[in-house]
């Protein structure tokens, strides 16, 4: 004989088993977005319309290289999880598997290729 109710079976989780971790995550990397992405449009603005050696120069220095690679990777971890949070909602069937490997491999294929991109100018 269980002890355990259906409410505490069913405590945490969503329909996927992961609502509530999905939820915090959506929750922080919002607030940590929400203070990156106005500091990296400064700097990137500063450097928007310059020469091609004033913005290597810009993105060669610590602060705006390391900035932008964190810009890039929580936003597209934020956009990845979002998408794939929608997929969820949204489709089914072998459809909803191949869209979120489809938004899962597209996410991860444009952080690798912005930070390498980044890692060329900085280095």
């Amino acid at each position: 004989m269980s002890y355990i109710t259906d409410r505490k079976r069913a405590e945490g989780k969503g329909a996927s088993g992961t609502g509530t971790l999905d939820h915090w995550f959506m929750q922080v990397s919002a607030v940590g977005l929400a203070v990156l992405v106005p500091t990296f449009l400064f700097i990137f603005g500063r450097a928007f319309g310059g020469s091609y050696e004033e913005v290597l120069a810009t993105f060669a220095r610590p602060v705006p290289a390391i900035l932008s690679a964190l810009v890039l990777v929580f936003g597209l971890l934020h956009f990845r999880k979002g998408a794939q949070m929608m997929i969820e909602d949204y489709m089914s069937g072998s459809s909803r598997k191949i869209a979120i490997i489809a938004v899962i491999l597209f996410s991860y294929g444009l952080m690798a290729t912005g930070l390498f991109a980044l890692a060329k100018i900085a280095l």
